[in-house]
C-alpha cells in the first residue's frame, strides 16, 4: 500500500511540475499580455493544485491536510479572479493609449 501511495504522489508531483514548466514556457513564448496571462494562470492553478494534492496524500488525512485543502480552494478562487482583474486593467490601458494616439 505504501508503494502505491508513493507512486500516486510521484505522479502528482511530476504532473504539477509539468504544468508549471508549460506555464513558464507560455509566459516566455506568448506574444501579448492576454495570452501570457491565460497560459500562466491556468497552468499555475493546476500545477499548484496537483502538488498540494500530492502533499495531502503523502501526509494522510489530518489537520495539516485540511489546511492544505483550504489553500487549494483559495488558489482556485483567487488565481482566475486576479487574472480577470489584471486583464481588464490592461484592456482599459490599451483603450486609453488608443484614445491618446488618436
Amino acid at each position: 500500500m505504501e508503494l502505491m501511495i508513493d507512486i500516486v504522489v510521484l505522479l502528482l508531483v511530476v504532473g504539477g511540475a509539468f504544468f508549471f514548466l508549460v506555464g513558464t514556457t507560455g509566459l516566455i513564448r506568448m506574444p501579448d499580455v492576454f495570452s501570457r496571462m491565460h497560459a500562466t494562470t491556468k497552468c499555475d492553478t493546476l500545477g499548484a493544485g496537483l502538488i498540494l494534492l500530492a502533499l495531502i496524500i503523502s501526509r494522510g488525512m489530518n489537520v495539516v491536510s485540511l489546511k492544505i485543502l483550504l489553500v487549494i480552494v483559495f488558489i482556485w478562487i483567487t488565481n482566475p479572479t486576479a487574472a480577470h482583474i489584471i486583464s481588464k486593467a490592461e484592456l482599459n490601458n490599451q483603450k486609453l493609449e488608443e484614445k491618446k494616439n488618436n
